[in-house]
């Protein structure tokens, strides 16, 4: 996998930098010399579009093709789950050689079948996206007095009736002057390259240039097909090419070809090799993002005053009267007792259904784990853009590898509700292994059948498939059977006071107490709104989400205030005599999820209108309900566990006869 290769090279680039004390590159991240005329290839990935969820090969189209035929470049798991197919591309540049009017090939007359096609995708906006070194395509429009970026360039434009292709690339690339002191240095291409710790002490390195951005104009030039039928590929065009981008018109017709070329011009720039990327990951708004925090501070320390009042005030005054008093005043203290105290003889009474909140606090625990770790690593730059689908297999590693604290966490609370009598543990374990992932097999698989029927690249291969089921079974399960091993054989929590075995009757609520713990989910929402908007307009519009730092700081403070409303309506229903805790507990921070899910049908309806077709939608909202479920068990296990200890502390305080 390319996860597991970049793994390795990061713990080898770690260790050159602890033994020398040199600079070193994270994965994906490395430089490239080259020399003047090298020859540099530009790769193509797949056609992408802001108005639809679905991405579809370059190739579907009918754009010139290499000589050498389509080739696939190496992919890992991450990229095949995101979608992305990497390709070759008939471009070639010589390092540091401007080219102009340069002919790429003429297509044969467009069938109907194409000629339909190309217009359905120009009516998506679907956009080319192509690699140089690693670094897309971007663009740039003015409107007002300041520059959007794009990444990548429309197919084509519909003026009035008429559909025009951008059938003329203007390239630029940046390049900076390579400068070698003392690092370590990196053979090879691409994300396959090989480490070789060669270290060169006098500084004295060899000269070159470094790609450092990657810049593209597409125009549209009507071409006389007639005259380019005897030339080959990157001969010169017969006659000087203009490109001008605020002008049209090469129409497209059915039964007539299309004549492509390109012309490209090699910049020097100021622009640092370790800065290539600022272009890209240039973050708006981060006054916004400032205010998020500061507004979720606010709330966690509005409720961290809540929880000081019950524990310091309310709880340890009545205790300090309660411990004060002689033997015959608390008898007496105890037929008048009201509130929390009441309930102490059911209060740790097994919930319903216990083997499924056992199950579930166990995947919102690998879930949890596998978010922390994901993020942090990407704030450290350990899964840095210029390593496509590093993100996603590192989710996937980190989910794997936490089935063991799955199992164990839900083995230790199993044997904890059953007061010690840890049978059932494997079915227990077992569910755990196979809940989670189940409901996302179930959805990823059903989306996956409407983009095989659309013939998208983002469509599962059948390969794919079988290689997620042997991660499933043969590390997952395994790992969490054996965490639910060490959980069961971990000592259980013994629970500070007896269950009567008749159960206490609730008294009568003004209100269902259901309301407040869905109302509860507000709290939360609010606390992680704010990125939430910023996440899914970059995935909207197609761009890069990269300020996970910010990212990491609202998931802590996100943990925090699930964990202090949990507390607090836990106390609230012990208040008013209801000892039925467990299920409220992990759903009053879990409602969480509702609200997400709610925001994320008025983004599709009020911020997505042009999402086309009922595939799309479906798409969105499957991948919407796949992550709100995620994050219910996750916020979920945060509040249960929260509360879990403070009913906990609370009820090993008192001493009940």
């Amino acid at each position: 996998m390319g996860f597991f290769r970049g793994f390795t090279m990061w713990v080898l680039l770690v260790s050159l930098l602890l033994r020398s004390g040199d600079g070193f590159y994270l994965p994906g991240s490395y430089p490239h010399k080259y020399q003047v005329g090298d020859t540099l290839s530009v790769k193509v990935n797949s056609l992408t579009s802001i108005e639809t969820e679905m991405p579809f090969s370059y190739y579907s189209l009918p754009f010139c093709k290499p000589e050498e035929g389509i080739k696939d470049s190496a992919e890992n798991l991450g990229e095949l789950l995101m979608g992305d197919r990497i390709e070759n591309s008939p471009y070639q540049f010589k390092m540091h050689r401007n080219v102009s009017d340069i002919l790429l090939c003429r297509s044969g007359p467009l069938t109907p079948q194409d000629f339909n096609l190309l217009k359905k995708r120009i009516d998506e906006w679907y956009q080319v996206n192509l690699i140089l070194d690693n670094l897309p395509a971007i663009r740039y429009t003015k409107k007002d007095d300041y520059f959007l970026r794009w990444t990548g360039y429309p197919i084509g434009i519909k003026v009035g009736d008429d559909y025009y292709v951008f059938n003329h690339l203007k390239f630029s690339v940046l390049v900076h002057k390579y400068e070698e002191t003392n690092v370590a240095r990196v053979m090879g291409t691409g994300d396959a390259a090989d480490v070789i710790p060669t270290l060169d002490k006098s500084g004295s390195g060899s000269t070159g240039w470094m790609v450092v951005g990657f810049e593209v104009v597409p125009c549209s030039i009507r071409h006389d097909s007639e005259s380019v039928k005897n030339l080959n590929i990157y001969d010169k065009f017969p006659t000087k090419i203009q490109c001008d981008p605020t002008v049209v018109s090469m129409i497209i017709k059915e039964n007539e070809p299309i004549v492509y070329t390109y012309e490209v011009s090699f910049v020097e720039s100021d622009i640092k090799w370790p800065s290539r990327w600022d272009a890209y990951l240039k973050m708006d708004g981060a006054k916004v993002h400032w205010f998020s925090i500061l507004n979720s501070l606010m709330v966690i320390a509005f409720l961290a005053g809540i929880v000081l009042v019950i524990l310091l005030r309310t709880v340890r005054r009545d205790l300090t009267r309660y411990e004060e008093l002689d033997r015959e005043a608390q008898a007496q203290m105890n037929e008048e007792l009201s509130g929390w105290k009441l309930v102490v003889s059911d209060v740790f009474r097994a919930p319903s259904h216990p083997m499924l909140l056992c199950v579930m606090v166990g995947d919102g625990v690998q879930i949890l784990g596998m978010a922390f770790g994901t993020i942090l690593f990407a704030a450290l730059g350990f899964m840095s853009p210029a390593s496509r689908g590093a993100l996603i297999s590192g989710m996937l590693f980190f989910y794997l590898v936490l089935g063991i604290a799955a199992g164990y966490v839900a083995g230790r609370v199993w044997k904890t509700i059953k007061c010690g009598d840890h049978s059932g543990w494997v079915s227990v374990s077992w569910r755990v292994a196979c809940f989670f992932p189940g409901i996302a097999f179930l959805i990823l698989t059903t989306l996956n059948f409407l983009l095989w029927g659309s013939h998208s690249t983002g469509a599962i291969p059948i390969s794919l498939f079988i290689v997620l089921l042997l991660l499933w079974f043969c590390i997952s399960v395994p790992l969490t059977l054996a965490g639910g091993f060490l959980g069961v054989k971990a000592p259980h929590i013994e629970y500070p006071v007896r269950t009567n075995q008749i159960p206490r009757e609730i008294p009568p609520q003004k209100y269902p107490s259901w309301l407040l713990v869905l109302g509860a989910g507000t709290l939360p929402f609010g606390t992680l709104f704010i990125e939430l908007f910023f996440i899914m307009s970059s995935i909207s519009r197609g761009g890069v989400y990269y300020v996970f730092g910010f990212l990491f700081i609202v998931l802590i403070l996100l943990v925090v205030v699930c964990a202090e409303v949990s507390l607090v309506l836990t106390y609230m229903h012990l208040c008013v005599e209801d000892w039925k805790w467990w299920w409220k507990s992990f759903f009053s921070s879990g409602s969480v999820a509702i609200y997400i899910f709610l925001y994320s049908i008025n983004y599709l309806i009020f911020d997505l209108k042009s999402l086309s077709g009922p595939v799309s939608a479906t798409l969105y909202l499957g991948y919407s309900l796949f992550m709100v479920i995620a994050v219910m068990l996750a916020t979920g296990t945060v509040g249960f566990i929260s509360s879990f200890w403070f009913v906990h502390y609370l009820f090993s305080s008192v001493k009940f006869d």
